[in-house]
């Protein structure tokens, strides 16, 4: 069995504490809305949360599963952009935690070496810690795109961090 760093494992955990935390945002922004808010979009040049999600299934596939797990690359981008439904709230839920499981399997499994390798992506050539921090990134950003899409539609706080007190300062 591979020795792997504690640095690289003190990036993979960060890396997969960032996405798990994700996860349940999105869960609670659907939870907010109906079946047809979540393909509603705003207007013609931006996407509908359904299309944000399978977009991010898309990508985390791509770039966490496929290329780090040294698998098939078969992602249709156009597609998710293009879908106008065709899945329920439950359906692109449990469609989204299933990709990031894989992926965190993946991140995870990946030895050292897998991490500081350099391969092509999407065109990009990005090292195995290129990938997991876009990735990260990646999911961060239209996460903050769903919330902001969900509070809009239904003019309330999510509560992401309720209960805590942000105001605490560094020690």
């Amino acid at each position: 069995m591979e020795i792997k760093s504690p640095e690289l494992q003190e990036l993979r955990a960060q890396i997969i504490l960032r996405l798990e935390e994700n996860t349940p945002r999105i869960e609670k922004c659907l939870a907010e809305l109906t079946e047809a808010e979540v393909w509603q979009r705003p207007n013609l040049a931006s996407n509908s949360i359904g299309n944000l999600i399978l977009h991010l299934c898309g990508n985390i596939t791509q770039y966490a599963i496929s290329s780090l797990g040294n698998l098939p690359d078969a992602r249709n981008r156009d597609a998710e952009f293009a879908a106008m439904g065709g899945f329920s709230k439950a359906e692109l839920l449990e469609k989204l935690r299933a990709t990031v499981r894989q992926a965190v399997r993946t991140i995870r499994q990946a030895s050292d070496a897998e991490l500081l390798h350099v391969r092509s992506v999407q065109g990009f050539n990005m090292s195995g810690i290129g990938i997991i921090v876009h990735v990260c990134e990646h999911y961060s950003y239209h996460t903050g795109q769903i919330a902001f899409w969900t509070k809009l539609l239904k003019d309330k706080d999510l509560g992401f961090y309720a209960g805590l007190d942000l105001n605490v300062k560094n020690k």
